[in-house]
């Protein structure tokens, strides 16, 4: 009994075995720059983040493409490492930030998504984007460098074509008027909100949210002047303003009730709130100018109080999407250029690639 049990113990190190000299096989080697190999595991990675993506197994044939797409990129990334170019770590982070508060819709630190994150879903942000993409933060953050720099080289390369592209009257005029439904104002209400966090001391967060609005209301500090200090480190608080639309939406961007911002609508310009309590602050709100509902021609300014024209953002966006497009043809027809034998070898083809790529197709 115990040589069969050995047997048995045997043979399943001798397959674990085999899976792991099967995922360190390589596939492809890169050489413009210096050697690096492309392993079965490392297309397994980027595989499984585009398969939490499309929600599917990719097939064999998809999975050579993957192959192909990871062997350009590593074309790019090395041509750009030789002409020079890097991202400091920090300008990944801003990028990183900028994306995940975009999903929000509010502007957090790393710090402070995971605490939230914690609080309203029990997860952490490593958690999350494991869920998302089959990355944790790291991870993700050396892949999203690595986009950035080859971004950063096609641009450098292309930047006198790059400039040349730009959309045209007819077709800003074109778009404006196909879509011009969609070219309107809601009711708006301009608000200067003061925000007092309650942190670990919720009577000293209140103290200063009566003293905040006593001095406003009684002019010893102006909007400005409040919105300055709150911006020195330590301050306590958070001001300023903004222009939100008579929607859910727009009351739910501030963690109001929509009855609560119709109630603001009724409001004279220039009422001031009571100090306001939420679950995690204090909060003044002060009535600025309301905007009345209207279409918007393209001569209008896209939102009120700025500069900005519906032609000139349409003109922005078209140009956004061109650009957008030239990039990625002309990281193809880099790649193209870079992909030669000289450059590439390949280590598995035809059945023998096929095999190495059919793990859990089904």
């Amino acid at each position: 009994m115990k040589k069969i049990a050995l047997s048995v113990l045997l043979l399943f190190a001798s397959i674990g075995l085999a899976f792991a000299q099967s995922d360190l096989q390589v596939l492809t080697v890169i050489k413009y720059n210096k050697s690096e190999s492309i392993t079965v595991k490392q297309l397994k990675a980027r595989c499984e983040t585009y398969q939490k993506q499309m929600g599917k197994k990719l097939s064999v044939e998809e999975r050579k493409m993957v192959l192909k797409s990871l062997t350009e990129e590593r074309l790019i990334l090395q041509a750009a490492q030789k002409a020079g170019i890097t991202i400091p770590d920090s300008q990944v982070d801003q990028y990183f930030m900028q994306g995940m508060s975009q999903q929000i819709g509010a502007n957090v630190t790393e710090k402070e998504l995971n605490e939230l994150l914690k609080k309203q879903q029990n997860m952490s942000l490593d958690e999350l984007l494991q869920q998302q993409v089959g990355m944790n933060v790291v991870e993700y953050k050396a892949y999203l460098k690595n986009q950035l720099i080859a971004q950063q080289y096609i641009l450098q390369q292309k930047q006198a074509e790059l400039q040349k592209v730009a959309p045209t009257d007819e077709e800003i005029r074109t778009f404006y008027e196909s879509n011009k439904a969609s070219f309107v104002w809601n009711d708006m209400i301009k608000f200067f909100m003061i925000i007092v966090p309650k942190g670990d001391n919720a009577d000293k967060a209140l103290t200063k949210a009566n003293d905040l609005r006593n001095k406003y209301v009684e002019k010893k500090l102006t909007a400005d002047q409040i919105t300055v200090q709150s911006k020195i480190e330590g301050s306590g608080y958070q001001a300023g303003e903004l222009l939100l639309p008579k929607t859910n939406i727009g009351a739910d961007s501030i963690g109001m009730s929509y009855q609560g911002l119709l109630l603001l609508f009724g409001k004279d310009e220039g009422f001031v709130t009571d100090v306001q309590e939420t679950s995690a602050d204090y909060r003044i709100v002060v009535v600025g100018k309301k905007y009345d509902a209207k279409m918007l021609s393209i001569s209008d300014v896209v939102q009120p109080e700025t500069t900005v024209t519906v032609y000139e953002y349409i003109r922005s966006n078209l140009a956004q999407q061109k650009q957008m497009l030239y990039v990625q043809q002309a990281a193809q027809e880099i790649a193209d250029s870079l992909n030669k034998p000289e450059y590439v070898e390949e280590k598995k083809s035809g059945a023998a690639l096929d095999k190495l790529l059919a793990w859990e197709t089904n």
